[in-house]
């Protein structure tokens, strides 16, 4: 895993500053992220930053896509969350599309408990639809 090396230092020490389960299902995640977006020239390459402190990932060059923002908070130690805009209607579409694999939170975060296996190709769909929200 991490084929995808990191060009953010400051989100690398992020990712570092995670408990070791928490960061191999992040690390998964982002390799998601990234696997995606090389699949979709209209996307182009993905500038990987940090918004309120959590590795986030922007299509900056193209504008074709929506925000994406890895969460994990110290209180909830076993979950963390993929969030999405909220003024989009990212989450509602995903809710009409996969009611039974995802745990959401309002209108703007795909919630994942420790021991939940990554739905990829359902999660590859949710993240393509972020990434190309604009278009």
């Amino acid at each position: 895993m991490n084929k995808y090396k990191f060009k953010n230092k400051e989100v690398e020490i992020v990712f570092n500053s995670y408990p070791k389960n928490i960061k191999l299902k992040l690390l998964e995640i982002r390799e998601i992220i990234f696997e995606t977006a090389s699949k979709n020239e209209e996307i182009g390459e993905i500038e990987e930053t940090l918004r309120w402190g959590e590795p986030t990932y922007l299509t900056t060059q193209s504008k074709s896509g929506s925000m994406i923002r890895l969460a994990f908070k110290e209180k909830e130690e076993n979950k963390f969350g993929i969030y999405f805009h909220c003024q989009t209607t990212l989450v509602s579409t995903f809710k009409e599309m996969f009611p039974k694999t995802f745990t959401f939170e309002g209108n703007r975060c795909l919630r994942f408990n420790l021991d939940d296996k990554i739905p990829k190709t359902e999660l590859e769909n949710c993240i393509s639809q972020a990434l190309t929200y604009n278009l």
